[in-house]
């Protein structure tokens, strides 16, 4: 199993995203949603979404349609 970046995105976003594609049936983590929180800059940081690179095309059409 090897991670591969969907993209970045405000926090709130990245949970979403990550929320819908475990709905459609896609593993999902969020990355860095913890970075800075000590200095209040946590919601200025964008936070990564990561799937399996077996589903990063079905992923990305999902988290980023045209």
């Amino acid at each position: 199993m090897s991670l591969v970046e969907v993209g970045r995105y405000d926090r709130n976003l990245a949970t979403i995203i990550a929320g819908r594609l475990e709905s459609e049936g896609i593993p999902a983590i969020v990355f860095d949603g913890g970075s800075s929180i000590a200095d209040g800059s946590y919601l200025l940081i964008p936070v990564r979404v990561m799937v399996d690179e077996s589903d990063v095309d079905a992923a990305r059409a999902i988290a980023n349609p045209a």
